[in-house]
């Protein structure tokens, strides 16, 4: 009887007060951050997280700690993290299990690295006792198998910092110092690693043996242009013939994209996007100059300009088949000028600056209203003859095929028309790869924030950036538009759960052409005679049986599926899966398209 009492005793005493660990610690220090989701694939390494909240629910606390979010596969939590940061602008948080689910991060880590995006990736680390000097020591087979000499370095060339919590006492310090370093321009992804003993260890007043205040952690202030540079810029553009400004970055920051239209507008300024990860300037202004991809061929807009304002863009040409004149003088306007982090890249280039870009737009455009500008209305009444020309010109695409088949560009313009008829506020997530140019063109996204891409180019981003758009705003219509390869890139069962279980529904258009068209492409364009192209030897198809895309997330997910081989059929498939989406359930709709065709130079 006593023994028994004893136990009710046990359970009824009340929970130690918080925080108790270095893994408390740590998670009030992301909340205190701003950090709002941890998304996570947990493992043997984070008893302390697990425990943390655990308690912070049984004792009604939890609101107090970022919101956990699990997702089965390591690339969907970090491209979520991703999406969310890309859209709230705050940065998220990742959790993954040692080095083995650092190394499942793989392409999201490269996305969030070129795209610039803050995220903070923590993972544990091995035990580093094994005869239980301290709690969380080694006890279980996998912590031998598991101890790698660097695992940092196995991130080293894609974080902007990284560092290992070796005492619980730093905990917090280290965090927000991480997250200071994410925040501030050019942004992007911090690695943090703990042992378990470490995070095990228990750290009196919430971690803060030092005084940590969030406020002293903020990110360094937005740089400007000095005052010389910016009316060099200024009176650059004002005087020239044919100026043009290309940019892929600048819409990053959705209040810039206004003052952007404002600089352009000042002196008929034509704004090329090329490979835009953002909605940088309104479709449908006659002064944008359209998109460019991978097109083999030189646009016009760059090869008529003489004075080029390259704002933002870590690919504004490519120099083979697509740059501008050469009496052209080119300016260079970015929080990296230099891509620092790339081995191989030169712009010709007079002047370079360093500068974040929506303060910068803002300086220029000041500047620009106030001078002179030639043949300013010249220059807009040709601006928009040519807009006219092309948006007549990409309409007439917009049909199947001559063989009756559903064309990329029949597809875009039926989820535009949708679209368009429900009205409300969509995001569209492009990850189409051969078809990139085909979702700018005839999607015609004016709206600032309409629009994202990864910002690199490892596939599978858009299954997580998705779920982490959605929580970001949940408000808001969630559109990806994809290949079939990218479509399985993304992990979609892991996915499609994630989605289900955190309330995040949005639909997945996937232009299906039954195989990896890009490296059928590449191949074609370096040997267009060669012996794959004769005998059509390419190891890229998914046949001969055609996999059912949407019955994947169907099982995994419970999602609305359908798949559409005949033109006639499509508006009605485009309804029907925004109709699931608008009720509260993801979607995906494959849409059979041929082959993507090679553009020949021009």
């Amino acid at each position: 009887m006593a023994d028994s009492d004893s136990a009710r005793d046990d359970a009824a005493a009340p929970l130690a007060p918080f925080p108790s660990t270095a893994s408390e610690a740590f998670l009030d220090a992301l909340a205190a951050a701003g950090v709002e989701y941890v998304f996570a694939n947990l493992g043997s390494d984070h008893p302390g997280l697990i425990e943390a909240y655990a308690r912070a629910g049984a004792t009604g606390d939890a609101d107090r700690l970022p919101r956990l979010v699990v997702c089965p596969h390591e690339s969907v939590a970090l491209s979520a993290a991703q999406g969310h940061a890309q859209v709230s602008g705050r940065p998220q948080a990742v959790v993954v299990h040692v080095e083995c689910g650092t190394q499942n991060l793989g392409g999201m880590l490269h996305n969030a690295a070129r795209g610039r995006v803050p995220v903070l990736i923590y993972a544990g680390a091995s035990p580093y006792t094994q005869h239980g000097e301290l709690p969380g020591s080694r006890n279980e087979f996998i912590h031998w198998l598991q101890d790698v000499r660097d695992q940092r370095g196995i991130v080293r060339g894609y974080v902007k910092y990284d560092n290992e919590f070796r005492t619980g006492r730093q905990v917090a310090q280290l965090t927000h110092r991480a997250l200071q370093i994410a925040r501030s321009e050019p942004a992007g992804p911090v690695y943090l690693t703990g042992p378990r003993e470490v995070m095990e260890e228990p750290v009196p007043g919430g971690g803060a043996v030092v005084p940590v205040d969030p406020a002293h952690f903020t990110p360094v202030a937005p740089a400007a242009l000095d005052g010389a540079t910016a009316d060099r810029i200024a009176q650059a553009l004002a005087g020239a013939e044919h100026p043009l400004i290309v940019t892929g970055n600048a819409g990053r920051d959705p209040a810039a994209v206004p003052e952007l239209v404002r600089l352009a507008e000042s002196a008929a300024i034509r704004v090329l996007e090329s490979v835009p990860a953002y909605l940088n300037f309104p479709a449908s202004h006659p002064l944008h100059a359209g998109y460019q991809w991978n097109q083999p061929r030189r646009h016009p807009a760059l090869a008529e300009a003489d004075v080029v304002l390259v704002l933002g863009s870590d690919v504004p040409w490519i120099p083979t088949v697509n740059r501008p004149g050469p009496r052209a003088r080119i300016l260079v306007v970015d929080p990296d000028p230099l891509k620092e982090q790339t081995p191989l890249w030169h712009l010709p280039a007079e002047l370079y600056a360093r500068a974040h870009l929506g303060t910068a737009i803002r300086q220029l455009a000041d500047r620009t209203e106030r001078l002179p500008a030639r043949r300013t209305a010249l220059r807009l009444d040709a601006a928009r003859a040519a807009h006219a020309a092309r948006t007549a010109e990409l309409a007439g695409r917009e049909r199947p095929d001559a063989d009756g088949r559903i064309t990329p560009e029949l597809t875009a313009a039926a989820l535009r028309e949708e679209l368009a008829r429900r009205g409300g506020d969509t995001l569209v997530l492009s990850e189409a790869v051969s078809h990139y140019h085909v979702v700018s063109e005839h999607l015609r996204i004016d709206r600032p924030g309409g629009y994202l891409a990864s910002g690199g180019s490892s596939l599978g981003w858009y299954a997580g950036a998705a779920i982490g758009a959605k929580l970001a705003d949940p408000a808001r219509r969630v559109v990806a538009v994809v290949g079939d390869g990218s479509y399985l890139f993304g992990v979609p069962a892991s996915a499609q759960w994630t989605a289900r279980r955190y309330g995040t529904p949005h639909l997945v258009v996937v232009l299906d052409n039954q195989g990896w068209q890009a490296p059928r492409l590449s191949t074609l364009a370096l040997h267009p005679d060669g012996h794959a192209a004769r005998s059509g030897a390419f190891p890229v198809g998914f046949g001969p049986e055609e996999a059912d895309l949407p019955g994947v997330a169907a099982a995994a997910g419970g999602a609305w599926g359908r798949t559409v081989t005949k033109p006639d059929e499509l508006p009605e498939a485009v309804r029907e899966a925004l109709d699931a989406v608008d009720g509260g359930r993801s979607a995906v709709l494959s849409v059979h398209i041929p082959e993507a065709v090679p553009d020949r130079p021009m």
